[in-house]
């Protein structure tokens, strides 16, 4: 007879709050997680980190830890930043499994002595395409994803110089580092595996006049950028994968 699997707890640091719009449509970060992996053999419990809530003395009791973007900047860092740094370097160090997304991956970076940087190449939005290195191909987090593959993408900042010991598993044109393994245990990734086609479309229209505005400035056509990202969403099936890899194959 088969035995049941064993549900796996993990510990989901929220680093902020999506936009009210796009709440409202698609739900605030922690959820997107949720909806994406599932909740089926896993127990999430979600700390509001970014408001100060309290963290575990320890994530011994975790299988996992992992933690979200936010519209804030770790190149503007606030106390509970670096209490929710050490905790991951922390919990990663005693070998528990930490997943840092997009916010989550600079604030990481930045934990273990890298430097994160507003991006000179202007903010990356939309379904953008990631290669793998020849090391995220050998990576367990990167298990049954092709070489290149479609991702979800949004953010200003990026990892500018990597912490040392780090090695970069994923890259694109746009950002050198969209994934990178810190630790035996510990990985980042710049773009948002846990979000879809509907959530990218819901923060580009919340985000319709800065990125018209800038686009503008920089030659665009009114009104043909969001056009272009609009049109240019498409699906990422990786992104669950790689998420699953993560709690399957580190834990």
């Amino acid at each position: 007879m088969r035995q049941p699997t064993a549900v796996k707890n993990v510990l989901l640091l929220k680093a902020g709050d999506a936009a009210e719009a796009v709440r409202v449509s698609v739900g605030d970060y922690d959820r997107w997680f949720l909806q994406a992996i599932g909740l089926s053999g896993y127990r999430f419990d979600i700390v509001l980190a970014h408001r100060g809530a309290p963290l575990p003395t320890r994530a011994d009791g975790y299988d996992a830890v992992m933690m979200t973007g936010s519209p804030l900047s770790v190149t503007a860092l606030e106390p509970w930043m670096k209490r929710a740094a050490d905790f991951m370097v922390e919990a990663g160090e005693r070998g528990t499994p930490v997943l840092g997304v997009c916010f989550g991956q600079q604030l990481l970076a930045h934990a273990y002595g890298g430097r994160v940087s507003r991006n000179p190449q202007g903010r990356e939005t939309g379904s953008v395409e990631v290669t793998l290195t020849e090391a995220g191909k050998q990576d367990p987090l990167f298990d049954g994803v092709p070489e290149r593959f479609i991702a979800q993408a949004t953010h200003e900042d990026i990892v500018s110089h990597l912490p040392d010991g780090a090695q970069v598993l994923a890259g694109n044109a746009n950002t050198a580092a969209q994934a990178l393994a810190f630790r035996p245990t510990v990985r980042g990734v710049q773009f948002h595996p846990e979000a879809g086609v509907d959530t990218l479309r819901a923060v580009i229209e919340a985000r319709r006049e800065g990125l018209e505005r800038d686009s503008v400035a920089r030659g665009a056509a009114p009104g043909e950028y969001v056009r272009q990202l609009l049109a240019g969403l498409t699906p990422s099936p990786a992104g669950r994968r790689i998420l699953l890899n993560f709690l399957e194959r580190f834990t």
